[in-house]
């Protein structure tokens, strides 16, 4: 059986920077993808993508962040150690929010990359019978 291990909490400083990190994510509209060098940018950690990816690494299982709609710069989703199973998830769960990729794997950034300027209007939610 595997031995699960406890992620090591970060330095106050990289705490605080995981929870801007967190915060700029969390303002990622669904249907809508960022780079991880707009969200460290957003976040006020210029050139720190590399920052991005540990804040996501090192997410705690009580923090709730919208992990899949970051991707890399050439609009891929990242590769990751493993067996693969985790790109294949990030590429299901953006597919479901509408979310489309060319034949290459490739996310069209000026289509569905997010602007943080332009508000996105809400979906409208069906109403019931009832309603």
């Amino acid at each position: 059986m595997g031995r699960r291990t406890a992620k090591r909490r970060p330095a106050p400083s990289t705490q605080d920077a995981f929870a801007k990190i967190y915060a700029v994510i969390r303002r990622i509209p669904e249907g809508r993808v960022a780079t991880y060098g707009q969200v460290a940018t957003l976040a006020g950690l210029p050139r720190r993508a590399r920052l991005v990816g540990a804040a996501l690494r090192n997410t705690p299982e009580d923090v709730s962040v919208p992990w899949q709609r970051v991707i890399n710069a050439g609009g891929r989703v990242s590769p990751r150690s493993g067996l693969g199973m985790e790109e294949g998830y990030q590429r299901h769960l953006l597919e479901e929010e509408g979310v489309r990729f060319d034949e290459r794997g490739r996310i069209d950034l000026e289509r569905f990359g997010w602007d943080p300027d332009v508000s996105v209007p809400r979906k409208k939610r069906r109403r019931g019978p009832d309603s």
